[in-house]
């Protein structure tokens, strides 16, 4: 296989700019002791994010409406019941890919 280099560029640019602001801010406020208040503030970050993407596929925007989209309705409920039962945001995340896995593969029959 060959890569034009140009193409190789872009690969590792595009690397660099997407590592960026996902490293620095860890290694800045690794640094720092924040305050209570913005500690527990930021401990609501993971379930806004979540509750974004599901959110996101779970409605879907028709011509005239908003409806539920049935597969990912589906796979919320064992997602849900981890997410409170556990309290572990992996242990929920693994059950709600493994949920839709499954689901996407029934549902095709």
């Amino acid at each position: 296989m060959n890569i034009h280099p140009y193409v190789l560029y872009i690969i590792i640019g595009g690397m660099i700019v997407t590592a960026i602001p996902r490293i620095i801010p860890f290694v800045v406020l690794q640094k720092l002791a924040l305050p209570k208040p913005v500690l527990q503030w930021l401990s609501y970050i993971p379930i806004c994010i979540f509750t974004a993407l599901v959110m996101e596929n779970l409605l879907v925007r028709t011509d005239t409406s908003v409806t539920l989209n049935g597969q990912v309705l589906i796979a919320v409920l064992p997602t849900l019941a981890t997410a409170l039962w556990s309290k572990n945001l992996l242990a929920t995340v693994v059950i709600g890919i493994v949920s839709m896995a499954i689901i996407r593969i029934l549902w095709l029959g």
